[in-house]
């Protein structure tokens, strides 16, 4: 066999010749690499409270029977327990903007039963209780895991070196997708030994972020929508007139008429992003939702048969409640309200006022 007379050494073995922290010998190597693929049963099971006199790993007892709670365990349970109240809003407001006004087929008449349940939800008391405190702790807490996840694998893996960040920059400059078709063996060779493996056996550069799953997506796209729905509903009514009693269905609706391109793009997001992500984290939190890997029979989890036959009916079961929900949504909202027309007389020229403050 014949060798190169000129190897260099590889920078990415940088990687390899970092000094860890041991571990114990009875830990297998998958859970060294659990933190990177983070999940509410990783921390479940890593955030386990473990009672006074317990061995630890080193065989040392604890005395605090509260020494594993750490961030992550408050956090999740912050991000969990916080959206317990927001559908306690949410449910309210399906029925005033789409079940009553699909009911009565009209807008006005619609208006005295959202003027009766604000009554409920936009007092001094129960709008930070019920909207405001839950969706800010629910995003906030979920930053906060991402950052804390990153720092932890960050000390893990040695990002704090010099060492491992070049290799870090490294492994994503010299990734798969970036090379050509006309590389050497030995380099290929070089690649898919310092790259970690996808699910499809693909390699791919480290990742010291932890994975985006869809539904913290749609709640990050959820998030910029409620922030402008609140902003064009609440803010600028306040902004303009002093005062948003005003504000009701028909303002909705002349919105709609007066900028349907804008309106119907924001509220047919707004709606889908809203049912899919409180369907899709109501699954997650209750157990139910499929796990992202696996269902398919691809990747290294491959299941038999009746589990991916039980794991699909459960996506297409979650993915038909989020279809239902948002077409109840859809059937009131877009159906009744988008389509009231304008509002004529005084009402009709505050609306025009609010409205002509926005750029479009």
């Amino acid at each position: 066999m014949a060798y190169a007379l000129h190897e260099q050494a590889s920078q990415e073995t940088l990687v390899s010749l970092l000094q860890l922290d041991p571990a114990p010998i009875e830990s297998p190597y998958a859970e060294d690499e659990k933190d990177l693929q983070f999940s509410p049963e990783d921390d479940a099971e890593h955030t386990k409270p473990t009672t006074a006199g317990s061995p630890t790993p080193l065989g040392l007892s604890r005395s605090n029977s509260h020494a594993s709670h750490n961030s992550i365990y408050y956090l999740t349970r912050i991000q969990k327990y916080s959206s317990y109240l927001i559908p306690v809003f949410t449910t309210i407001h399906l029925a005033n903007t789409s079940l009553i006004p699909l009911i009565t087929r009209s807008v006005p008449a619609s208006e005295t039963y959202l003027l009766q349940a604000r009554e409920l939800y936009q007092t001094t008391l129960t709008e930070p209780l019920l909207v405001t405190l839950p969706i800010a702790a629910h995003i906030a807490s979920g930053l906060a895991l991402r950052l804390i996840r990153r720092s932890q694998n960050l000390a893990r893996y040695g990002g704090s070196t010099p060492g491992m960040m070049y290799a870090l920059a490294r492994s994503r400059t010299n990734s798969p997708s970036r090379h050509g078709d006309g590389n050497s063996s030995s380099s290929n060779t070089r690649s898919h030994r310092h790259h970690a493996s996808n699910a499809r056996g693909k390699p791919q550069a480290l990742r010291i972020w932890p994975p985006l799953s869809w539904i913290a997506t749609s709640g990050y796209v959820l998030a910029g929508l409620v922030a402008a729905h609140a902003c064009v509903n609440r803010l600028l009514p306040l902004y303009v007139e002093g005062d948003s009693s005003n504000i009701g269905l028909a303002y909705v609706a002349h919105g709609f008429a007066r900028h349907p391109f804008v309106s119907w793009t924001a509220y047919v997001a707004l709606i889908a992003a809203t049912a899919g992500h409180t369907v899709w984290g109501a699954a997650r939190w209750a157990g139910i939702a499929p796990v992202a890997m696996g269902w398919r029979g691809a990747g290294p989890r491959v299941e038999d048969k009746s589990v991916r036959r039980r794991r699909r009916r459960a996506w297409w079961g979650v993915q038909g409640a989020v279809v239902a929900v948002a077409a109840l949504w859809a059937a009131g909202g877009l159906g009744v309200v988008a389509r009231g027309g304008l509002t004529h007389g005084w009402v009709g020229k505050v609306y025009d006022g609010i409205y002509d403050v926005l750029p479009w």
